[in-house]
């Protein structure tokens, strides 16, 4: 019997193809971080890619690419090899662009591939010392007083920080000033220096800065209180009721990663978050360590991608 050499030749490839997915990884691994240093996508993956290194031996590189809500970083992720050596932190706010931006050069579902979710992390209501409000019913009071007057900024235009405080102006009923940055770290800088007025950041990316008391922190946007910040109580309890903003962090690749590939990067994720010390470190830092199957994780993201279209929609949000 005469065999094609084209079958031959697929054979070949098909066989060094599981051959290379089986030895992952044999170089070093990128992670892509759409925003500025500091914030906690950024801190997240920073702490990830440190343990996959060890547990890999091999080097994982974390590549901040900021701008545009993690859309370039994103365009990077979808259009890189789908061999398992790019890789992406993201936070909830990946799937929300959907509904603000008229167009994407991806699709936050269909062009990339789930690997694991990593954890949830609340946001915080942080004011600058300058401001009288120590407290949520203060805030909105001062702010309701005062409207357009106050300005707020957040990493980018339908991030779960932008999304933050746009809950709060329709629940609250106050009205104020949007200024979006390219990170929170940047956010962070310009509320310190008396630039804007509050801030809705995430709880890792802010907590040091609330321990110094150079930010007061008047409620976190969760329905439970943070690990974190166990005496500052949630905007919900505070007085503005319905409120609650829980945005999850997770690690993706281009779509059709092989799933052996996936597998592997998932077991791995979990398995540190999943130690006794990891919760710990990261339960003080205000990230409560979730895991998952990367299914799991693909549920959920088409899910919140649904919830918050009618956020975005009720508020008016849209960037053509």
């Amino acid at each position: 019997m005469r065999v094609s050499p084209g079958l031959c030749l697929s054979a070949l490839l098909a066989s060094t193809t599981a051959l290379a997915q089986q030895d992952y990884p044999v170089k070093p691994i990128r992670m892509i971080v759409g925003v500025a240093p500091g914030g906690a996508t950024d801190i997240l993956a920073r702490a990830v890619g440190a343990r996959l290194s060890e547990a890999f031996k091999q080097q994982v590189i974390v590549e901040n690419r900021p701008g545009a809500n993690h859309i370039i970083g994103g365009e990077l992720t979808a259009k890189s090899a789908r061999d398992g050596y790019t890789l992406q932190m993201i936070p909830e706010g990946f799937v929300i662009n959907a509904s603000v931006y008229a167009k994407l050069p991806f699709d936050p579902l269909r062009d990339f591939s789930p690997i694991a979710i990593v954890a949830n992390v609340p946001n915080v209501l942080v004011v600058h010392p300058s401001l009288p409000a120590r407290t949520v019913k203060q805030f909105a009071a001062f702010a309701r007083a005062r409207p357009g007057q106050l300005s707020y900024g957040s990493s980018s235009v339908g991030s779960p920080s932008h999304m933050s405080g746009e809950l709060f102006k329709v629940l609250a009923k106050v009205d104020y000033t949007h200024v979006p940055y390219k990170g929170q770290s940047l956010a962070l800088v310009d509320l310190m220096g008396g630039h804007i007025q509050f801030l809705f950041p995430s709880i890792p990316a802010a907590v040091a800065h609330v321990r110094s008391g150079r930010l007061i922190p008047l409620g976190v946007t969760t329905l439970q209180r943070a690990g974190a910040l166990p005496d500052v109580p949630t905007i919900n309890e505070a007085g503005i009721a319905g409120y609650e903003v829980s945005g999850w962090y997770g690690v993706i690749g281009p779509a059709g990663l092989p799933q052996s590939v996936a597998a592997r990067l998932n077991k791995e994720i979990n398995t540190y978050l999943q130690g006794a010390d990891t919760r710990k470190q990261l339960s003080s830092e205000g990230a409560e360590p979730r895991t998952g199957t990367p299914e799991e994780f693909g549920a959920a993201m088409a899910s919140d991608l649904q919830k918050w279209a009618k956020v975005v929609a009720a508020a008016g949000i849209k960037i053509k």
